[in-house]
């Protein structure tokens, strides 16, 4: 699994990558109440706005940490956001990419590296 220091992380699986945001995210965020995630077939460039997540707090954005094609949304999340916050590195998923460049995901950060830059905030 790797990370981003926008607090999505990534595990790859052959050329397909699933994509969520971390547990920090997650819990700075609060309640999410709804979740819009990518369609499948959506081309999206590492650092693209994909998908869209909403907290009894605030909106953000989740931004794509690899470049590549949408292969499947989580359509789970449409039902229950909550999930989110539940399982967010688990079944709390946005979306499976089907990387274009596999450098981009050797380039984000490991387990151990993102443990340390969030010591940093």
């Amino acid at each position: 699994m790797r990370f981003t220091k926008d607090h999505e992380w990534v595990s790859l699986e052959g050329d397909v990558a699933t994509v969520g945001i971390t547990a920090y995210a997650a819990e700075q965020l609060g309640d999410v109440v709804f979740v819009e995630t990518p369609e499948a077939g959506k081309s999206v460039k590492a650092g693209d706005n994909m998908a869209v997540v909403e907290s009894v707090k605030a909106a953000s954005d989740v931004y794509a940490p690899i470049s590549g094609q949408v292969v499947e949304g989580n359509p789970a999340l449409g039902d229950a956001p909550e999930t989110v916050n539940d399982q967010p590195e688990g079944l709390g998923w946005f979306a499976k990419i089907k990387i274009a460049d596999k450098a981009e995901y050797e380039a984000l950060m490991d387990r151990a590296a993102y443990e340390d830059f969030l010591q940093s905030l």
